[in-house]
């Protein structure tokens, strides 16, 4: 799936992970499109939970991805679908920040055109 994704310069595949050590959060995003690499970020944070340091992680990626004008489609991986869920939670919760400024980016994107999608997928961390 990912090596057919992949091939194409129009889908954005970006990689995230979040973790915490010593109270630093450090969050990943790797975005690859037409299998090469072509953007990676990290952020370290302190007291912050590890919630809000992977929705942190697909902010970054999800924006890098949205910004290409080339990019069509983005297809986020990771390890937390739960956190990614809370992006389209509605509801009040404590990491709207993050739900807000991440539609904001989606929205723009699908207005760029009626074509444009993105699909979330999971990699459990212990699949390496």
């Amino acid at each position: 799936m990912v090596i057919e994704a992949s091939s194409s310069p129009s889908i954005a595949i970006v990689v995230t992970d979040a973790s915490i050590k010593n109270d630093v959060a450090t969050s990943i995003s790797h975005m690859y499109t037409h299998d090469n690499p072509i953007a990676k970020t990290i952020h370290y944070m302190v007291h912050i939970t590890s919630t809000e340091a992977e929705l942190f992680a697909m902010r970054c990626g999800i924006n890098q991805a949205s910004n290409h004008n080339v990019i069509s489609k983005i297809i986020i991986v990771t390890d937390s679908i739960h956190m990614a869920r809370k992006i389209f939670d509605l509801s009040l919760h404590p990491f709207q920040v993050h739900s807000v400024a991440i539609l904001t980016e989606l929205q723009w994107f699908f207005l760029q055109h009626q074509n444009n999608s993105i699909k979330f997928w999971e990699c459990p961390s212990h699949l390496n």
